[in-house]
């Protein structure tokens, strides 16, 4: 029986054409594997095993050229099928209203753009505090695009700032990139974390004897304080990807446990599994290998055929407005 899929967040590069600027040596991120996916990448590296069929996927912006947002998805349109593809585009989000109006007029050109992305990252909370970036996403939800968010869900401050938004603007569809970046655990020290005493989580003098960092249990806690409140919003999804952004040999302990609470709070009508590709890569796995690895895990064949459907497929297929093959 083969299984249908949508991958709703990966990334195709070429070089010659884009700017890709973090993805020269000399600038951020400093990685140092970087060089791994500083090459092209096209639909033809998207092979999967035979039981896996791609009916779909969502091209997330890659640094294409964010002074020209729309040039990407120019490039995208000529060298993709239209039928198996949405895209969302980088818009600048702290733009004046002249230049965002500017930028997001030359994206309604092109009938595969369903949203946008600006990656806030660190800086999430001062980028949401500004009225101009309001305004922006606003007239982003009067043309009826989503907006993707990338930022570590641990910031409690900046997901406050988040949930205004989304109480302000309820008809903006924001979805969390990267499961929001939770901080990475084995099995047993997740099992352990609610009866661990914190004056001796740093000490090392806990149950096991081992020493914990504290700061990362409060960081995992704040997540998940974050991921119940975020749920609370019909017009707020997930996708869970971008493991190998936290942790280059991650479990499937760990992918298990942040998956399952992800779906416990936003149901399997608001969770989609994705792949980051092709940084997937850093963990020397690759795309058949990654969706193999999904599909076999834990969380997903202790589903119904119908909530896989909705993580793997139907999910990606409503939110993102695709029509796959």
């Amino acid at each position: 029986m083969t299984i249908n899929i949508i991958d709703p967040h990966l990334h195709l590069f070429d070089l010659a054409t884009g700017n890709y600027q973090w993805l020269k040596s000399d600038n951020p991120p400093f990685w140092p594997d970087k060089h791994l996916i500083n090459q092209n990448f096209s639909c033809s590296d998207l092979t999967l095993n035979p039981a896996i069929h791609l009916a779909g996927f969502v091209h997330i912006e890659a640094g294409f050229d964010n002074e020209q947002p729309w040039r990407e998805i120019k490039w995208l349109s000529d060298s993709v099928s239209p039928n198996i593809f949405s895209a969302v585009a980088f818009i600048d989000i702290t733009a004046s209203e002249l230049t965002f109006n500017e930028q997001l007029t030359q994206l309604l050109n092109f009938d595969c753009v369903v949203g946008c992305r600006y990656i806030l990252d660190d800086d999430a909370l001062s980028i949401l505090q500004q009225p101009q970036v309001i305004e922006n996403l606003k007239t982003l939800a009067q043309h009826n695009f989503s907006f993707d968010v990338q930022m570590p869900l641990d910031d409690i401050h900046a997901v406050s700032e988040l949930t205004k938004v989304l109480a302000l603007i309820p008809t903006l569809h924001i979805i969390i990139n990267h499961a929001g970046f939770p901080a990475e655990f084995s099995s047993e020290t997740l099992a352990k974390i609610p009866s661990i005493n914190p004056a001796n989580a740093i000490t090392g003098t806990a149950e096991n004897n081992e020493a914990i960092d504290f700061k990362k249990i409060i960081a995992w806690q704040n997540w998940q304080q974050s991921i119940t409140l975020l749920s609370r919003f019909d017009n707020c999804s997930i996708k869970c990807s971008g493991w190998e952004m936290t942790d280059r040999d991650y479990s499937m302990s760990w992918f298990n446990e942040v998956v399952s609470y992800c779906i416990n709070a936003f149901t399997y009508k608001r969770v989609m599994l994705a792949s980051n590709f092709p940084l997937c890569l850093f963990s020397n796995t690759s795309y058949a290998d990654y969706w193999q690895m999904v599909i076999d895990s834990s969380v997903i064949t202790q589903c119904s055929e119908n909530e896989k459907s909705a993580l793997l497929f139907n999910n990606a297929l409503h939110i993102y407005k695709l029509k796959p093959l």
